[in-house]
Order: C-alpha cells, then structure tokens, then sequence
C-alpha cells in the first residue's frame, strides 16, 4: 500500500549515535529511499547514514554548530517550518524537538513518532536552566526564549494528523501537555549485537551520555561508599566533575567500540541504570546480553524492566536508596538465559513490523478523510 507513495524523514538533528537515531535508522531501512530532512548532521558521528540522502539546514555553515546545536534551539522552529514538503504524499517525523513542526499540505500525511514533548520546555526546563552551568551568563535570556518555544511547541503538535508515542509513559506526557491521544510502539533493539556470558565478573556497569539528568553521581557515590567496583562507559559534560568524586573502584572509559560494549554488557554483574527516561534502551541491550538492571522506578524502564525476574528497582534517586537495591540485588541470583528471554520481543522485525501497520492505517484513514 505504501509503496506507490513518495515518502519522506524528519528528524531534529543527526549529531550524535543515540536512541533517537537508532528508531530512525529503522525507519531508513525500511523505507531506504526516502530522503531525510534534519536541521545539522555530523557525518563522523552518525556513520550509519553514509548511504542515505540526507538534506540538512544553513546550520551545517555555522562553525561549531554539529557540536552545540542546542544554543540553536531558537532557531529550530524556523529551520522546520521553511522546509519545503510539498511533493510528498506521506511525511514522518523522528522527533523530540522541533522537527515536528514542519508544515504540509492538506494532502500529505504527517505521522509523528514522538521520543518526548520538549523535555526543555516542559517537565523538565527547570532542572535544564540548572544544567547550563558553562552558559551561565546566558541564563537570563533562556527564561523567554524557552517561554516562546513552549507557546509554539504546543501549537506544532496540532499540525501532526497520527501521532505515535515510544512508551506509555511518553504517551501519558503527549496527553499532558499536548492533548492528543497517540498510539504507542516501543523502539527497537538489534538483538542479534548482543549475545550471552557463561558466567559474570565482579564489576557493575553504568552506560549512556555524562550530562546531569543521567544521575551518575549516584551510581558513582553508591558504588565507591559500597566498595563495588564500576565501570562508566560513555563522556559528556559531566565528566570532569565525576571524576572528581570518584576513588578506587571507579574506571570511566570513553571511547568503546560496539563489540567491545557488548563484551563489557556480557561481563558485567548489572546495569545501573539512575535516570528517569521517557523509554531507555540501554536497559533492554544489557538485559538482552543476560545481564540485570537495578533501575530508578519511573518512566520507560517500568515498561522493560521485569522486577525480579530482570532486576530490580530503587524508589528515590538517592544514593541511599541506590545502595539499598544494590544490596538487595546482591541477595539474589540471576539466571542469564531468563534475564535475556524477558526482551525477546524487543526486535528491529517487530519494530518494523508494527510501524509499517501504523502507517498503512493511517494512510487508509487519511484517504477517508480526503475522500
């Protein structure tokens, strides 16, 4: 049915290798000829889109605009808006920014597969606007400009004619803040990357961006007053600073190769995981590779993590509350292979499957609507 239409991909920006850009490149294979449309790309760090036909902004110019894109946020809407989509007859967005508010004739339909509501302007702007400690300076102009984009935000979201949400929990905040309802589809996981240890060594393993929403300083506070030794693979702003707090059973290493990640997934006790994020799949690739999850209890890893039977979670983010779940999690064993079985289903085919579903209904009720 969606093969006689021109298709085409939006996504905010393609400047890092992370879970957003994973459910896009999904969406590129299954639909390798659509073009995609994005506000910058960094070609070094998103290498698996060498083969796609991607089309960035002006922005690509802008010296230092692959690194900081975020001092750009309000510029965004703009950059979206001036996109020209006329000649196609079925748009979808990857977003969790601006890219959802591109506009479209009456005759095209816009699906939105949506990461997240503007976590910056939203829910989150608060904890944001503390976080920007290097633009200090700045933050006297951050109040209005966030002001502004959540007026437009909100606006945005009602040029989208089927909306998609990557959790329930991102669906309830789409409800909250948007007033739509939105079908749900979990991201998906290449399962085939990821394969099972005999046996465990003695370390927990922390993985994901240094920036501080993540929460690493607990695992970091936890794992040193416990004793446990830890690894953190991964860098970002908050780097520096967790260092600072580390001792003797703290190792950070940033640059990692996949086969090597997964080694380290395979090899680890469990994934600590002390973020509260809209869904999270580093959870589901160390639990694919049969290692459990000690997880703060909120947001998408509710959805992924089995307690019990894949790990276990902690109620505050405290450094308390983390070192009593380490130690509970201490008291119990883990069988590998039951811990790999409870992410079965989380696959690029599934996946695939259920979006091309989505959007054949969603064509046919457009047509409707046209008729």
């Amino acid at each position: 049915m969606l093969d006689n239409l021109k298709i085409a991909l939006v996504c905010d920006w393609l400047t890092v290798h992370a879970g957003a850009e994973r459910v896009l490149y999904e969406m590129h294979m299954l639909f390798p000829n659509a073009p995609i449309y994005t506000s910058i790309y960094n070609k070094n760090a998103c290498s698996e889109f060498k083969n796609a036909k991607v089309k960035d902004s002006a922005l690509r110019y802008v010296p230092g605009a692959k690194k900081m894109h975020k001092l750009f946020l309000p510029f965004m809407p703009g950059i979206f808006e001036r996109l020209d989509l006329s000649e196609y007859d079925l748009v979808i967005s990857s977003n969790h920014s601006a890219s959802k508010g591109i506009i479209t004739k009456p005759e095209t339909l816009h699906v939105s597969y949506c990461h997240s509501p503007m976590r910056y302007v939203w829910d989150r702007s608060h904890s944001y606007l503390k976080g920007q400690k290097n633009f200090a300076l700045l933050r006297p102009l951050y109040k209005p400009m966030l002001h502004k984009l959540r007026l437009w935000d909100r606006i945005a979201a009602d040029r989208v004619d089927h909306c998609i949400a990557n959790s329930e929990h991102v669906s309830a905040r789409i409800k909250k803040y948007y007033g739509r309802e939105s079908e749900v589809i979990l991201p998906p996981v290449d399962l085939t990357k990821f394969s099972k240890a005999s046996k465990k060594e003695d370390y927990y393993l922390a993985v994901g961006r240094l920036i501080p929403y993540k929460r690493f300083d607990l695992v970091v506070q936890a794992c040193e007053s416990l004793g446990r030794p830890l690894k953190i693979i991964g860098s970002g702003s908050e780097l520096s600073r967790l260092k600072k707090m580390a001792g003797p059973y703290t190792e950070f290493l940033e640059n990692v190769t996949d086969e090597e990640l997964s080694e380290f997934y395979q090899g680890a006790k469990a994934l600590i995981f002390p973020q509260l994020e809209d869904f999270g799949i580093v959870p589901l690739e160390a639990m694919a590779s049969g290692t459990p999850v000690i997880a703060y209890g909120a947001g998408g890893a509710l959805e992924t993590v089995v307690e019990g039977k894949s790990g276990l979670f902690f109620k505050e983010q405290t450094v308390k509350s983390l070192s009593k779940a380490i130690k509970e999690f201490e008291k119990k064993k883990w069988p590998i292979k039951k811990v790999a079985d409870t992410v079965s289903t989380f696959s690029n085919a599934r996946f695939r499957s259920e979006l091309n579903h989505s959007l054949e209904n969603a064509w046919k009720e457009h047509v409707k609507m046209l008729a």
